[in-house]
């Protein structure tokens, strides 16, 4: 599974991995794709660089990437996360209170601090990220959000990094290509997180056409080796993978329940929603989004509000597995995460699918596959 990007980065796959969790990048990154860890969790720079230090002891020599989140737009600027804080309306605190109340979700131990955290969405958060980041010898910053400012593209290259940015359209992406992105991730509204409303099939042709020559990876809905081969064949150099990895036995839920829910969900039990973190975010459909999607309520901030005014709860709903509201980002692709596998038994069926594939096209075009 070859491309000319997969041979400059110089994997055996063109299988890009997007996970949170460092044994799961690095298990991609050994099984021959290339494991990108997302830091929007690290809100502490020495917690980014153990794992980082974890992750060069774990991936043999070989490359893995870095993902942040800076947003393009700000919905504050120039301030702290304290007067951030001081910027979310009483009503919508009082809102969540009702909601966790409703479900009888148990308040955090006295002294004990909010386990997840939203910070990373903040820009100054991202950028002390990657002065721990360019410490290693990373291959590639992707950003979920857009293009990077152009300092931060300046310093990665600098560095010799490069630097990827999704896109939800063709005009997305030729902003990319104009503020000097390398590579563009076409991800199409069947992707989990935060993504927009073309679909896969139509995106990637389309991205694919409106900055060629730069190398695009196909976002969204994949899953199989079926569908790898057919985003190539769309045009795209490789393939952008996040859902997958969930129900992997390296995956960090430290949940049961969640895990249960992703194993037994299907394909339509996902919805778009802001409750998370401001911006539509494919995710789980729980009684929580329902909430937040309600006319009745009073719908959710802006990004990084939302995301500071939930955070708190959605730590609560986590550790005490409340299972009508314990959700987590995924797409569309959870109807296939039906059971749990080790990363590389996941890569060893996604490359023999991609080589059936392959021999059926092959077979149709009338082409000996001896």
């Amino acid at each position: 599974m070859e491309t000319e990007l997969s041979r400059t980065l110089g994997i055996e796959h063109a299988i890009f991995g997007f996970t949170p969790f460092p044994a799961v990048a690095a298990a991609l990154t050994r099984a021959g794709g290339f494991g990108v860890l997302g830091a929007v969790r690290y809100t502490a720079p020495d917690d980014l660089a153990r794992d980082l230090d974890w992750m060069q002891e774990h991936t043999d020599g070989l490359p893995y990437g870095l993902d942040v989140v800076m947003p393009a737009k700000k919905a504050v600027e120039g301030v702290g996360e304290a007067e951030i804080e001081a910027m979310i309306p009483e009503e919508h605190r009082a809102f969540v209170r009702a909601t966790l109340a409703k479900h009888g979700v148990p308040e955090l131990a006295e002294g004990e601090a909010s386990g997840w955290r939203i910070t990373g969405w903040m820009e100054q958060v991202a950028r002390s990220q990657l002065d721990v980041a360019f410490d290693y010898p990373i291959k590639l910053l992707a950003n979920a959000l857009g293009s990077p400012p152009p300092d931060v593209v300046a310093r990665a290259h600098d560095h010799g990094v490069l630097v990827a940015a999704l896109a939800g359209s063709a005009r997305h992406a030729r902003h990319h290509a104009a503020a000097g992105i390398d590579i563009v991730v076409a991800q199409g509204y069947e992707a989990g997180g935060h993504t927009g409303e073309i679909a896969s099939m139509v995106l990637t042709p389309e991205v694919v056409d409106a900055v060629s020559p730069l190398p695009v990876l196909a976002a969204g809905g994949i899953g199989s080796g079926e569908q790898i081969a057919a985003g190539l064949a769309l045009g795209a150099q490789g393939v952008w993978l996040g859902s997958i990895w969930l129900t992997t036995t390296e995956a960090e839920l430290h949940s049961r329940a969640l895990t249960a829910k992703l194993l037994a969900a299907g394909s339509g039990d996902t919805v778009r929603s802001r409750a998370l973190t401001g911006k539509p975010a494919r995710q789980l459909r729980t009684e929580w989004t329902d909430a937040w999607d309600d006319p009745a309520g009073p719908g959710p901030l802006p990004m990084p509000l939302q995301g500071l005014l939930v955070a708190e709860a959605v730590s609560r709903i986590q550790k005490y597995e409340v299972e009508p509201l314990l959700g987590t980002p995924v797409g569309q692709i959870v109807g296939r995460m039906n059971s749990e596998r080790s990363v590389q038994q996941v890569v060893d069926e996604l490359t023999r699918g991609f080589e059936k594939a392959v021999d059926r096209i092959n077979r149709i075009a009338g082409r000996s596959t001896q």
